[in-house]
């Protein structure tokens, strides 16, 4: 299956966000090594010793245990905007939206008030 396909199917399951930021969940796709797995971002850093806009994203991917990460990228690889290659391997990079299920500030998102619920 190619990565395009791939990634065509997951957005039919998984929400994306058009951005990326701190504290952010990103799902991570590889072919090979092959690879599907939530990361926690935790800091984005723009690389000073490039002439292009490049940026460390720095990242906990969530295994055990949890496994910091760096890969430096450009805006368009860690916003899922592009599909690229790492060590000659595809790999995919795009923020998941984690809530009612809606894109954040649509008319249809449901407003949740904090705490616990009771679920019987």
């Amino acid at each position: 299956m190619s990565m395009e396909k791939l990634i065509k199917e997951l957005k039919q399951f998984v929400t994306f966000k058009d951005t990326t930021q701190p504290g952010d969940l990103v799902l991570l796709v590889a072919k090979e090594p092959q690879m599907l797995t939530y990361a926690l971002v935790t800091g984005i850093e723009r690389d000073r010793s490039r002439k292009d806009e490049w940026w460390h994203l720095k990242m906990q991917v969530l295994s055990i245990p949890p496994q910091p990460m760096t890969w430096t990228l450009r805006k368009e690889q860690f916003t899922g905007q592009e599909i690229f290659t790492m060590g000659g391997e595809e790999r995919f990079v795009k923020a998941v939206y984690f809530d009612s299920g809606q894109e954040p500030g649509s008319p249809n998102e449901k407003k949740k008030k904090p705490g616990l619920r009771i679920v019987k």
